[in-house]
């Protein structure tokens, strides 16, 4: 197995999701190429992929976000981890987390995928659940908005102007995921319980 890592934004194709709160994962993956000063480019395994280190001399990455609807994740992230020979303790994906408030980032390994389709068809597709995650939260829907109607929907006008430090925060969540392992990277992102 290579020392690279597979960073996978989920979401939906199209512009008529690209700004869904669904589609958070794939966003953040933008400000990551952006500062990679790289271009998405298609990729056999139905994804745009873009190869390339963290920094000078940082780790080697994969940035991919799969051209197929989220819940069917799973095929073009095993593609890419068999395509790249990479391990699933490499592969990290960014997702949108319901259970965490808005402007909320939060990292873990492994458990459950809280019923997120994305998640559990690259769950399926890798035949473990032992792979990174970047929990990006979008809040709760609000009374008894459907949850599906709720992510597919774009953010609220007060949430598009914190977005961007949103995805600035799970942009470092993810380089600190990369260059300093989870312990020390969840210290980092998590806040401090009181005690």
């Amino acid at each position: 197995m290579t020392d690279t890592w597979l960073i996978v934004g989920l979401g939906n194709p199209g512009p008529d999701y690209s700004h869904n709160r669904h589609n958070v994962g794939q966003m953040v993956l933008d400000e990551l190429a952006s500062r990679a000063g790289g271009r998405f480019k298609s990729h056999k395994s139905r994804a745009q992929v873009l190869e390339g280190r963290l920094g000078i001399g940082g780790p080697r990455v994969v940035l991919a976000k799969p051209v197929c609807y989220m819940n069917v994740s799973g095929g073009p992230v095993s593609a890419l981890a068999k395509f790249y020979d990479i391990d699933p303790g490499h592969v990290i994906a960014v997702h949108d987390e319901i259970d965490i408030p808005f402007d909320t980032v939060k990292l873990k390994i492994g458990g459950g995928e809280g019923g997120h389709n994305g998640l559990r068809d690259i769950s399926r597709a890798l035949a473990t659940k032992d792979y990174l995650r970047v929990r990006v939260g979008v809040g709760r829907p609000p009374g008894r908005m459907d949850t599906a109607d709720y992510v597919l929907r774009d953010f609220s006008g007060p949430e598009k102007k914190e977005l961007p430090f949103l995805l600035g925060s799970a942009a470092d969540a993810v380089e600190a995921l990369v260059r300093e392992g989870l312990p020390a990277a969840q210290q980092k992102f998590h806040p401090a319980k009181a005690p």
